[in-house]
């Protein structure tokens, strides 16, 4: 059941003995694990109302929201409690890392999302906060004709490995070719979910 302000007294807060749900953390985009916290009421409720994914810490014993000290924030999308009311899944977009360890989760679970979710977010961090020694940043700063010639170009190296029977040199070339298609999506704002989409929606 998707959960909204007026589903929250529905909620089995009473059954856990500190009035707390386990709060399970899922990337929106990519249905990657993240992390787990804990939910109060409050919590819940502050959550909904600004958006920005807020737990009961129970160290600190207060509210906490992701990111305030850190500055990766969870950006809500929608909450849903499972069949007895008593669990929490969370789908938020995370603006960085979620783990405290710097990484992306606090879970390493083998085959868990696709990489290539991991690289174009990397992609899109360094078009929203550029760096010097970055290629990918440079090409993005040469505008989107660059861009676009870029995928041209390794389009057509592809093609002409296609002719041969070298393996590696066909799968570097195609590796060249997404990584740079990625580039081109960041460079106009889309993102490989939407590009998924329309295939979904072709192939019903």
């Amino acid at each position: 059941m998707e959960i909204t302000a007026n589903h929250i007294t529905e909620l089995n807060f009473n059954k856990s003995p500190n009035g707390l749900l386990p709060a399970i953390i899922q990337d929106a985009r990519t249905r990657v694990v993240l992390m787990q916290g804990y939910m109060n009421p409050a919590a819940l409720t502050q959550t909904l109302a600004t958006g920005r994914v807020t737990f009961y810490s129970r160290s600190k014993q207060r509210l906490w929201t992701k990111g305030e000290t850190s500055g990766n924030i969870l950006e809500l999308v929608r909450i849903d409690a499972d069949c007895d009311l008593d669990s929490l899944l969370i789908q938020a977009h995370p603006t960085g890392p979620v783990c405290h360890t710097g990484a992306d989760t606090c879970w390493d679970l083998p085959n868990q999302g696709d990489f290539l979710d991991h690289l174009e977010r990397t992609i899109q961090d360094r078009r929203d906060h550029p760096s010097e020694s970055s290629y990918t940043t440079s090409l993005l700063q040469r505008g989107i004709n660059k861009v676009a010639q870029k995928v041209g170009e390794e389009a057509v190296e592809l093609v002409i490995e296609a002719k041969d029977d070298d393996k590696d040199l066909f799968l570097g070339e195609a590796a060249d070719l997404m990584y740079h298609y990625l580039v081109l999506l960041a460079a106009k704002g889309y993102t490989l979910d939407e590009v998924r989409g329309v295939l979904r929606s072709r192939h019903q």
